[in-house]
């Protein structure tokens, strides 16, 4: 799906609160800056994470559809380029120590 063509909304007020957009699909993703921000993973939606210059993102969709879930890497990697991180690694877990222990 390399023809999808991606849309960034962002906040005036927190620059750490981006929202990718596919044109093509009905994905969304929210990002947060884990160094800045508390988050909490939304066991409905599908989380995955990435160092940019030394800074966590984490990346959570919204409301994903099954059929869109498909399009969550390539939209990071969009985002990735972006923000001029193209080597970004894409993490499926927090890489944090003590954030993915079951409760």
């Amino acid at each position: 799906m390399d023809h999808n063509i991606y849309l960034l909304a962002t906040d005036p007020k927190n620059p750490c609160r981006d929202v990718i957009h596919s044109r093509d699909t009905r994905l969304k993703v929210k990002v947060f800056c884990l160094d800045k921000e508390r988050f909490s993973p939304d066991s409905n939606e599908l989380q995955l994470y990435g160092y940019a210059d030394n800074k966590l993102l984490a990346f959570e969709t919204i409301d994903v559809a099954a059929e869109d879930a498909i399009d969550l890497v390539n939209a990071i990697k969009w985002y990735a380029n972006y923000i001029n991180c193209p080597k970004m690694e894409i993490l499926p877990e927090d890489p944090r120590p003590n954030q993915n222990i079951a409760m």
